[in-house]
C-alpha cells in the first residue's frame, strides 16, 4: 500500500513484480541488482573516504561506533551524493510493499568491515507486534559500494525467520556461529539488498583485504523513533535542497 501522502508529492510508484513480492514476503530480502551506475558509484566511494577522512576517529560517534568496523552516522547532513538514496523509487516500493503503513527514514549510515573483523551475531533489527496480522516495523537496504563476496563480510540471513514469533537468542543456542540456514547477500557493486528489519542477519568476517563499504538505510513505521532525529538534526544547509518529498521521508 502506498502512502497517499507521497502520491501527493509527486511520488511515482514503481510495480514490483512477482518475484519480488514473493521473496520479500516469504524469504524476507532481494536483491536489486544495477541500481547505483558506476559514476554515482564512484561519488559515493569518494564522499564515504572524504567523511572517513575529516572526522577520523569520531567517524559514526552520533549512532554508535563499532569495533572493526569504519563506520559513518548521520550521511542525511554529509552530502547531497546521498539524497536520492533514500526516496529511490524502487526502494520506497519495497518498503511500501512490507511496511503496509506510512512510513519515514530510520538512518542514513555507513558500514565497511575491517581486514579479519567485522563478525556480527544473529539478530534483526525491528520488532515486530505479537498477533494476527503481524506487523513488521522496520526495512532496512544495504547499498553495495563494493562487491559483496563470501570472502569479504558480506551480509547474511535466515530466509523467512521474518516470520517467526520468538526472538532469534531463543532458538539459537551460539548466534555468532554459522546458521544451518544462512544465505550470503553476495551480489556486484551498484547493487542494492532491502531485507525485512524482522529478518535475522549479521555481518560476516571480512576476510579478505580488500575495502567492502556499504550504506545502510533503513526506514520506520512513521510513529515510531527515528535512530537519527532528523528534525534536530538537520543543518540549514541540508534543509535548503530538500525537496517536499525529501521533507516527507526525513519528516522535517
Amino acid at each position: 500500500m502506498i502512502d497517499p501522502k507521497l502520491l501527493k508529492l509527486n511520488f511515482t510508484p514503481q510495480n514490483l513484480t512477482t518475484e519480488q513480492k514473493f521473496k520479500l514476503d516469504n524469504l524476507g530480502f532481494i536483491i536489486l541488482p544495477n541500481i547505483i551506475n558506476s559514476a554515482w558509484r564512484q561519488e559515493l566511494r569518494q564522499a564515504f573516504e572524504n567523511i572517513m577522512s575529516s572526522e577520523g576517529e569520531h567517524a559514526g560517534q552520533e549512532t554508535g561506533q563499532m569495533a572493526g568496523v569504519r563506520r559513518l552516522s548521520d550521511l542525511v547532513n554529509k552530502g547531497a551524493v546521498f539524497d536520492p538514496i533514500y526516496i529511490h523509487p524502487l526502494l520506497l516500493a519495497c518498503v511500501a510493499h512490507v511496511l503496509k503503513q506510512p512510513f519515514k527514514l530510520y538512518s542514513l549510515n555507513g558500514h565497511d568491515p575491517l581486514p579479519s573483523q567485522g563478525q556480527q551475531i544473529l539478530h534483526s533489527d525491528g520488532g515486530k507486534f505479537v498477533g494476527p496480522p503481524m506487523q513488521h516495523q522496520m526495512v532496512n537496504s544495504m547499498w553495495m559500494l563494493d562487491d559483496f563476496t563470501p570472502n569479504n563480510g558480506a551480509t547474511r540471513v535466515v530466509p523467512g525467520s521474518h516470520l517467526e514469533f520468538r526472538d532469534v537468542r531463543e532458538q539459537v543456542e551460539d548466534p555468532l556461529a554459522s546458521h544451518p540456514e544462512q544465505v550470503l547477500l553476495c551480489a556486484p557493486a551498484g547493487s542494492v539488498g532491502i531485507f525485512n528489519g524482522s529478518v535475522w542477519h549479521s555481518c560476516t568476517q571480512n576476510n579478505s583485504s580488500k575495502k567492502r563499504r556499504a550504506l545502510h538505510c533503513a526506514f520506520v513505521l512513521r510513529q515510531l523513533e527515528q535512530q537519527t532525529d532528523q528534525s534536530t538534526h538537520l543543518k540549514p544547509e541540508t534543509e535548503k535542497r530538500l525537496s517536499p518529498l525529501s521533507r516527507y521521508i526525513l519528516d522535517v
